[in-house]
């Protein structure tokens, strides 16, 4: 089953964007293509996947996994989680 659209008002900014302007969505996603390709990126998914499955979490939503400054992995809610590296606006 597809995700449901959210109505425009309920999006955020930059989603926004990206909904308004097909060009830049397009840009947006070969670079996410071409980075998500990267050795490196692919060794940093596999890694989080291989804690995810090992704690049974794997593919039932829940909290995400992440990389502390000494690279441990910790258990942390995934809106903080992916929200550390955006801009503070």
């Amino acid at each position: 089953m597809a995700p449901r659209k959210l109505p425009r008002k309920q999006l955020k900014r930059s989603a926004r964007n990206y909904r308004d302007n097909p060009k830049s969505r397009a840009k947006k996603n070969a670079y996410n293509r071409k980075r998500n390709a990267t050795p490196e990126a692919i060794k940093y998914r596999v890694e989080l996947k291989r804690a995810r499955r090992k704690a049974g979490a794997e593919g039932k939503g829940g909290k995400d996994f992440s990389h502390t400054k000494s690279g441990r992995l910790v258990r942390e809610d995934p809106s903080k989680n992916r929200a550390r590296n955006r801009s503070k606006k």
